[in-house]
């Protein structure tokens, strides 16, 4: 992992619990989620070289801020084993929207010397609630990213339909803008099951425009994971 990226991750990530002040133990709220997935796909590429992936995360909220880690494993076809995110932010409501702004710090454990893979990206997101259907909007910034790229650009739509306690379905479609490689599109859809109250199951159809990058090829992922 770089210093520097999980060093101010980690500060931006636990300086939205201190923001809330005045908040007591009894006010901070402990979640933990884990999952097992048949491949592990950020953005349109397969992260895992196409294998299925563990994962598992823990979240904090105090009021509106919030932080939290999370890790699975990765391949990248080198030394590099791991994932390990941290992040924190603050949502809100205003004239009806729910907005959300953060900072997510992306590290790499065992990564090879100079590949340059951790990276910070800010975030700004909102959304509107209209009956069982959500939509929204997210951009994410990065003025470091991920290996040769420096400054990235994300902006994605997104829209939810939860026509059931049990059922959840949604889709999106995003554009990674790039500084040194090459843009490109990237969209996914699937439908989410609450089969207990601590578990659920997720099948998604994930797609992008990239032509000739196996790890970016259409696929159906299926995830199960567990909430406590």
């Amino acid at each position: 992992m770089r210093l520097h990226t999980t060093s101010a991750a980690m500060a931006a990530a636990f300086a939205a619990l201190a923001i809330a002040g005045s908040a007591s133990a009894q006010d901070v709220n402990v979640a933990f989620n884990a999952a097992v997935t048949r491949d592990y796909v950020f953005r349109g590429f397969s992260q895992t070289g196409e294998d299925p992936a563990l994962q598992a995360g823990v979240d904090l909220t105090a009021g509106s801020f919030y932080a939290g880690v999370w890790a699975s494993n990765v391949d990248f076809g080198d030394s590099t084993d791991a994932e390990i995110d941290l992040y924190g932010g603050y949502r809100g409501e205003a004239q009806g929207f729910a907005f959300d702004v953060g900072v997510v710090g992306y590290g790499y454990t065992d990564a090879p010397s100079g590949a340059d893979y951790g990276y910070l990206e800010y975030k700004a997101a909102v959304s509107r609630a209209v009956g069982p259907v959500t939509a929204g909007v997210a951009l994410y910034y990065s003025p470091d990213f991920f290996g040769v790229d420096e400054e990235a650009t994300y902006v994605e739509g997104n829209v939810a339909f939860t026509p059931s306690d049990k059922w959840t379905v949604t889709g999106a479609v995003g554009k990674q803008m790039l500084d040194v490689t090459d843009d490109y599109v990237t969209w996914n859809v699937g439908a989410s099951y609450a089969i207990t109250e601590n578990l659920v199951a997720d099948v998604r159809y994930h797609g992008t425009d990239v032509d000739n990058a196996p790890l970016a090829d259409d696929r159906i992922v299926g995830t199960i994971k567990v909430l406590f």
